[in-house]
């Protein structure tokens, strides 16, 4: 079966084969894709669901294979182990102020983000969204915390359509570009979620 997914923005292409997975027991389905975002938010998908997944470039475009009812182990890269991280927090950042006086805010988020630093309770992964985008790109200060989050092994992403509405995709400068996906599969996947503006 063969899901043509290009021009969709997610979390639309996610939505599509999610409905063509559900119409067959096993089988092997491809998907195409025109950028690179849906490309890893399907990949993310197929593995959270436990299938097996290639993908391939081919000319302007993704094309990903999935496999779905047949018994695969996904073979580790040369010097290079599968393990599986405990999903324990994620944390999703709502707003780049913590409550409504927006300057007492703006002082209680940076102790909030300095406390975790200093304790590394860090969680598996960070997720900004709305406003709290402008943490990872132009609010300055951030960004040193930002990074040693990373060098500590903290996934960070921030949602690509509010970079996009807030005109600041050319600014993201820690992190990688997500979308609500990460959200919703982030409520079945993680221990605990805790949201944050």
């Amino acid at each position: 079966m063969l899901i043509d997914a290009r021009g969709q923005s997610c979390p639309k292409p996610v939505l599509m084969l999610d409905e063509a997975l559900s119409k067959i027991n096993e089988g092997i389905l491809e998907i195409l894709l025109d950028n690179e975002v849906s490309v890893k938010n399907i990949t993310r998908f197929a593995t959270t669901k436990g299938l097996y997944s290639e993908n391939f470039t081919e000319d302007n475009y993704w094309r990903i294979k999935i496999v779905k009812g047949f018994p695969c182990e996904i073979p580790a890269k040369e010097n290079e182990t599968i393990k599986e991280t405990e999903k324990d927090t994620l944390l999703i950042i709502a707003s780049d102020t913590m409550g409504k006086d927006e300057k007492l805010g703006e002082i209680l988020m940076k102790a909030f983000f300095e406390t975790i630093q200093v304790t590394k309770e860090i969680p598996h992964t960070i997720f900004f969204l709305n406003t709290g985008v402008r943490l990872a790109t132009i609010k300055e200060d951030y960004l040193p915390i930002l990074r040693a989050f990373e060098e500590m092994g903290v996934e960070i992403y921030s949602c690509g359509t509010c970079l996009k509405y807030f005109e600041l995709e050319s600014e993201l400068k820690v992190g990688h570009r997500g979308s609500t996906n990460h959200i919703v599969e982030g409520i079945k996947d993680f221990k605990k979620t805790v949201w944050i503006g």
